[in-house]
């Protein structure tokens, strides 16, 4: 039997295409083995959205030329779109496919096989005006489950390669997704995370169907789905429908990622992105007000070009207004072909690390206050991993308003809810006590 070996870099949205990846190749009698063994064929999934991305993908691809040089490597995802001549150019690299066309991998590489001439895959993303179905009935190595709904973004912020990698938005047929919600539900999955890469962006290609819609239907017409997490929204996709659906569910649960990226308004306009701070902070205290106890997390960029110390202490204070339950910080990476890599007053290392270093510590000082508000109350966790210590079983997983918990259960409790009380607050994990098991056993091992 002929085996492949997958390696994913990058996000959610990745991991979810190399399951769909896989999925066709096992529909046609391969056999999954690990990458760190030796293959047949290697399909590195790529990512590209810094220098460093196309770096670390560069890094994989080399392994597994090295790990088996007779094996068919083929290389897909967003460094592959990019630079498919660069990635070409790697000695050893057979098949390249971007991030459509995905159903045609097997093919090229039988092709390759056939004549052994290495096969370009890549077509111009911007013409793609259709979202690509993939077949995602479950997840080998997660308990949670990510539902892509949509691919492409139409915004073009200063910082960003991701639309030239991607292409513009487009949305997933509503049958689509809740058909695919069904299976995964019908496989034993209690939580599924909406994933895409511009998520809530979702039906801005549509004329009478939204992401609120889309919410509401996935609430209504999935039998047995207990939770429904929102990967990420932007500040300016919440709608008053969407408000209002949020408020109303019973299943969305109490956590939103809201990407900030600076806290600062004149900053904010270099980066072009399309919301000033006061109407970020109306948006979230309204959400607060629907949603009380309500998880905000976020993203944030540090020493973007030109951001002064002034600068970065509004972004300071505005966090610290604003109150996150946690907050991934990073410093502003150039990426060869934006805007941003090109402007004057480039931020040092040094300073850039400084403001990482204190806008982390900002960070942890707000989740272990958003954590503490639930010392002695019970949450709801779905364990996700499982781990001997001196004899007794830890398991760990998150709530519902994305609190990391550690607590001591059984192994067969992964993947349910599960009532835990929270008993000492903590970064990045708290402590719990079991208390109950709330759901059904799960209908198949996955």
């Amino acid at each position: 039997m002929t085996t492949v070996a997958f390696h994913t870099l990058g996000c959610k949205v990745n991991q979810y295409e190399t399951e769909g990846i896989w999925q066709s190749f096992k529909n046609q009698g391969y056999e999954r083995v690990d990458f760190e063994a030796i293959a047949d064929i290697y399909v590195i999934n790529t990512c590209t959205v810094t220098n460093t991305g196309d770096k670390k993908s560069r890094q994989i691809i080399r392994r597994a030329i090295r790990k088996n040089p007779e094996a068919v490597v083929c290389v897909t995802g967003c460094y592959a779109q990019v630079s498919p001549g660069e990635v070409m150019e790697i000695p050893g690299v057979d098949v390249v496919v971007g991030t459509q066309d995905r159903g045609k991998m097997i093919d090229y590489i039988e092709q390759h096989i056939e004549t052994r001439e290495p096969v370009n895959g890549v077509s111009n993303i911007m013409k793609n005006r259709v979202f690509e179905e993939m077949d995602v009935p479950d997840f080998s190595d997660r308990t949670r489950a990510n539902l892509k709904i949509q691919e492409g973004c139409n915004n073009f912020c200063t910082f960003c390669i991701i639309p030239w990698s991607r292409g513009l938005l487009r949305s997933r047929e509503p049958e689509n997704v809740i058909k695919q919600a069904q299976q995964l539900v019908d496989a034993g999955y209690k939580e599924v995370v909406l994933t895409g890469i511009h998520t809530a962006g979702y039906g801005e290609d549509f004329t009478d169907y939204d992401f609120a819609d889309l919410l509401s239907d996935l609430e209504t017409k999935v039998d047995g789905l207990k939770r429904i997490r929102i990967s990420s929204i932007e500040a300016s996709q919440i709608t008053e429908k969407v408000m209002q659906v949020i408020d109303e569910s019973e299943k969305i649960v109490r956590h939103l990622h809201v990407p900030l990226q600076a806290g600062s308004d004149t900053v904010l306009e270099r980066m072009r992105r399309k919301y000033s701070t006061e109407f970020y902070k109306s948006q979230i205290n309204r959400l607060k007000q629907a949603l009380p106890g309500l998880a905000v997390t976020s993203d944030v960029i540090v020493g973007f070009p030109g951001e002064t110390d002034e600068e970065f202490m509004e972004t300071y204070r505005f966090i610290q207004e604003i109150g996150f339950s946690e907050l991934h910080v990073f410093p502003f990476s150039k990426r060869t072909g934006t805007p941003a890599a090109k402007m004057a007053d480039q931020v040092n290392d040094e300073v850039k690390n400084d403001r990482v270093h204190r806008l982390m510590t900002l960070s942890e000082q707000q989740a272990k206050a958003y954590a503490s508000r639930y010392e002695g109350d019970v949450v709801e966790v779905i364990p996700e991993e499982v781990e001997e210590i001196d004899g007794q079983t830890w398991l760990t997983g998150y709530s519902d308003n994305y609190m990391r918990l550690q607590f001591v259960g059984e192994a067969s409790m992964i993947g349910e809810i599960v009532r835990v009380k929270l008993t000492k607050a903590g970064y990045p994990i708290n402590q719990g006590e079991f208390v109950r098991v709330m759901s059904e056993p799960r209908l198949t091992e996955v």
